[in-house]
């Protein structure tokens, strides 16, 4: 078996390797480090959960580490993820295996407020994680400098082009140096992959593991469920499984909303975490399922590739995705890291469409079981047993006419918090309609209010003069 101590990288990295409790490199890292401390570029087709993202932060540290520029922190190495997620996951990964190496990274993307991101940039960094819709919002504000780019990483590349992505990432490739090293890895190499491959890449060296197959530990069940059973066939499951983490994927934003809040009023904790969630709610969501405080997490898709949660034993799939490569992403998120999890998919009549595809994706075909028995006595009892939060204090009442004035002088004055409840609501609508693409036009500062427009007063019109 290949060791870590046997793929060329150095003290500082192989210490921070057994650090995390790892000797032994996936398939995906002992091909891929020996190719990138080499200085060539690489296209990789990995499956999440097979170990890519150590794949080429370790040997990308490495070789910015041997070649330090004399001016001092220079941006040398740039990640391009399509989540925010992902890209805070990449650069957990950048930090955690730099620890032992003067070398700083940052990570940027959008639904939070620019302007920290600037602060962080102008101290120097050598590595940079982002999306790509904040990058360029930054480096049209000349808070970057991309000219000493020495590595490129494309993270997910068929996911980044699913979110039409491309258009960016040609306009990031035009402000980049000519001569560096590349690294692209995806999960399929669909036509559009292979156009940007030779767009990119200059004679690569391809390396492929596992593509489109599921981790051996992961356990996968099916079960036939009317549609409109889907909700007590879950809360069902989570029960009398006595389940404590669970993460479950819908196709929809809608759909991630209404079902977290079924679960909740069955007295199952849950949030949903989406693209139309600001990154604030979407971090606190994440954080309180990881510590769990919260039971249940529901998804869209877009948490598919960018959550990474040790041993995250059950998964369900409430709705079958409409790309069956989607439902290899989904599943992957337990059975990570060498332990066993536990993927469910509740199927409908009208999804034997996309039950067919992920069976012939994956080669081989899937047993569904019968729907399990609910036990409404065991609903009723967890339903009874929910304790709604608590509700907001009455506010004292205001003398007439106050909240008229208090609105005209928030208008005048614009400030956060100072428009009234109009101005509240037009601010939170912004803010989410900016967190759910990475790229945010003009501000994106989380809680800024829009300054409401102040109304003005018809004039009188003056007496009519006799004629």
């Amino acid at each position: 078996m290949t060791a870590f101590s046997s793929l060329g990288l150095s003290e500082p990295l192989l210490r921070a390797v057994q650090q995390q409790g790892y000797e032994t490199p996936s398939p995906i890292q002992a091909q891929a480090i020996p190719v990138v401390l080499e200085g060539r570029d690489l296209l990789a087709a990995a499956q999440t959960g097979t170990g890519k993202t150590a794949g080429f932060t370790l040997p990308m540290l490495q070789r910015l580490s041997e070649h330090r520029p004399p001016e001092g922190h220079l941006l040398r190495a740039l990640v391009l993820t399509p989540t925010r997620e992902l890209a805070a996951q990449v650069g957990e990964s950048v930090s955690t295996y730099g620890q032992h190496l003067p070398l700083r990274s940052a990570v940027v993307f959008g639904g939070v407020s620019i302007n920290p991101q600037k602060d962080l940039l102008r101290k120097g960094v050598d590595i940079l994680v982002a999306t790509p819709g904040r990058l360029l919002d930054l480096h049209g504000q000349g808070a970057i400098d991309l000219s000493h780019i020495q590595m490129l990483v494309l993270d997910e590349a068929d996911r980044m082009l699913d979110m039409g992505f491309i258009h960016d990432i040609r306009r990031v490739l035009k402000l980049l140096p000519a001569k560096r090293q590349n690294l692209l890895f995806s999960a399929t190499f669909s036509p559009e992959i292979k156009r940007l491959t030779q767009d990119i890449l200059h004679n690569p060296t391809s390396v492929e593991v596992a593509r489109n197959a599921t981790a051996h530990r992961i356990e996968q069940a099916f079960y036939e469920t009317e549609k409109g059973d889907k909700m007590p066939v879950l809360a069902q499951l989570i029960l009398s499984g006595d389940w404590s983490q669970v993460l479950v994927f819908t196709r929809t934003k809608h759909g991630a909303n209404r079902l977290s809040q079924q679960l909740e009023k069955n007295g199952i904790s849950a949030a949903a975490i989406h693209g139309n969630k600001s990154q604030n709610a979407r971090t606190r969501a994440l954080a309180n399922f990881k510590s769990g405080e919260t039971r249940v997490l529901v998804a869209t898709d877009i948490a598919a590739r960018g959550l990474d949660i040790d041993q995250l034993p059950h998964v369900v799939n409430y709705e079958l995705p409409n790309v069956p490569a989607d439902y290899v992403h989904r599943i992957g998120r337990t059975g990570r890291a060498g332990a066993s999890g536990e993927a469910i998919s509740l199927v409908s009549r009208d999804e034997s469409k996309e039950f067919r595809a992920i069976e012939k994706l994956l080669r081989r075909k899937f047993e569904v079981l019968p729907a399990p028995v609910v036990d409404l006595e065991l609903l009723r009892r967890s339903a009874e047993s929910y304790v709604p939060p608590a509700a907001a204090e009455p506010q004292p009442k205001k003398p007439a006419g106050g909240d008229g004035q208090r609105r005209r002088r928030g208008g005048n004055s614009g400030g956060a918090g100072k428009g009234g409840n109009s101005g509240k609501r037009a601010g939170n609508a912004r803010n989410e309609r900016q967190a759910s693409g990475n790229r945010a036009p003009g501000r994106s500062d989380e809680g800024a209010a829009a300054k409401p427009r102040r109304r003005r007063r018809p004039r009188r019109s003056p007496a009519p003069s006799a004629h």
